[in-house]
């Protein structure tokens, strides 16, 4: 079934919804887990203004028509089970949502379980998707690996693999947080001259990156099994909003020689609504050919239907003095996921080419995602030139990182001319003082 008419519940228009629903309409049905309202943890899907419980529609038999083992899943408190049914099951489910909540259908709207599993998004606790057993973040966006290069390697920003290979580290997955978090400023080792000597201190250069995370799904692979780009497309269930939190000064003194540790396991913000792959196909952009002089993937890495997805992201400063004078967030920087160089398919690709397993529920994130304008720099790090060039927020203050008191607000959207605004709601994060 498609999204080309409207729904019936509130905000959700078949132009994507208005309002503070806008971008969750038919078209898109994210999925999440969230409580609130006397219930504990549960699964749900995001349609215009309000949250629709997957747990009380199973319940009530709304669901009826799906697969037992998708009912099953849906009525757990976290995506896992669902993720490791596949593809089928996925889109099976989304091709039934969309049907009950359509303004054509009445099944659920005239039932009368409807107002009981219908809420407002508004006062929801929204909770992590589902359980992430493995982390992993790339350097995927060719901007910013040469803007990073260039401030330390100006005559060879591009390290050799770069161009070769999805260049990665294994992260943390149990500091990964839903938005809305708050993100203490970590301790660590750090050094006033480059060679030392080192001292314990709260970190002083904390970063955001701006980047894409995919929610791996399907049945893991077994060890030692290779997944081809074309595969790997099948199996990433959707994206999040992903800011990976970055505490420079300690990363500069320890990546040296086996990259990022401390420096980037204290906290990982996701926002927390998936938005499926199925949604997103329609936002696909093929990978744009090599540059002369480029060197090809190798075969493994290559796939004709591979593809970029066109998603507009934003990034968002406040500080505590703007939020008490009333002052809006400051926008500093904008970015698009046709930015990324390697796609997430060859990300997933490369992650199994040792014979590495994939779970149900695994997260990769693609990087800081930066663009080729000064403005399209996905984190202070490059935006500030490390620290060379100040921003200025609205309340008179610089920032050539970030301070106590700061929230950062990255947004982002699917968006095609002549198809509805896909909303990915916001990843939020607030700065707290070293405990």
């Amino acid at each position: 079934m498609t999204a080309s008419g409207g729904s019936w519940v509130v905000g959700a228009s078949s132009s994507g919804g208005e309002g503070r629903g806008e971008g969750f309409g038919l078209a898109n049905l994210p999925m999440g887990a969230w409580s609130g309202e006397g219930r504990g943890a549960r699964l749900g899907v995001r349609i215009g203004d309000s949250i629709l419980d997957l747990h009380r529609c199973v319940e009530s038999g709304v669901l009826a028509r799906l697969d037992g083992r998708i009912q099953d899943a849906l009525a757990k408190s976290v995506l896992n089970d669902f993720l490791g049914l596949g593809q089928g099951a996925w889109s099976a489910t989304r091709s039934e949502l969309q049907r009950l909540l359509s303004a054509s259908c009445g099944d659920l709207r005239d039932a009368p379980v409807a107002k009981d599993a219908l809420l407002p998004a508004w006062g929801i606790t929204m909770r992590l998707p589902c359980e992430i057993g493995d982390y992993t973040d790339f350097y995927a966006s060719i901007h910013h690996a040469t803007n990073v290069g260039s401030m330390f390697r100006p005559t060879n920003p591009l390290m050799p693999n770069w161009k070769h290979l999805p260049v990665g580290y294994h992260g943390r997955a149990s500091t990964v947080v839903a938005s809305g978090a708050a993100v203490r400023r970590p301790m660590g080792q750090t050094v006033q001259a480059d060679d030392g000597p080192p001292s314990l201190t709260a970190c002083r250069l904390l970063d955001y990156e701006l980047e894409l995370g995919a929610i791996v799904g399907g049945q893991a692979n077994d060890i030692g099994q290779r997944v081809s780009v074309a595969e790997a497309a099948g199996r990433i269930f959707g994206h999040v909003l992903l800011n990976d939190w970055s505490a420079r000064d300690l990363q500069k003194w320890e990546y040296q020689p086996l990259g990022p540790f401390t420096a980037k396991n204290f906290m990982t913000s996701i926002s927390p609504w998936i938005v499926t792959a199925d949604a997103l196909a329609p936002y696909r952009v093929p990978v744009p050919p090599r540059g002369d002089g480029d060197p090809q993937p190798l075969d493994y890495l290559r796939w004709d239907g591979d593809f970029l997805l066109d998603v507009r992201f934003e990034v968002a400063i406040s500080s505590a003095s703007m939020r008490e004078r009333g002052m809006p967030e400051m926008v500093v920087s904008r970015s698009r996921g046709t930015d990324l160089w390697w796609s997430m398919n060859q990300m997933l690709a490369h992650h199994t080419v040792s014979g590495c397993r994939m779970r149900p529920g695994d997260l990769i994130g693609s990087g800081t995602i930066s663009g080729a304008g000064e403005d399209e720099r996905g984190c202070l790090l490059e935006l500030t030139w490390r620290g060379t060039k100040p921003i200025t927020l609205p309340d008179g203050t610089e920032r050539k990182f970030l301070q106590d008191g700061d929230e950062v607000i990255v947004r982002g959207s699917a968006v095609r001319d002549g198809l509805p605004r896909l909303s990915f709601g916001e990843c939020r994060g607030f700065v707290l003082p070293v405990a």
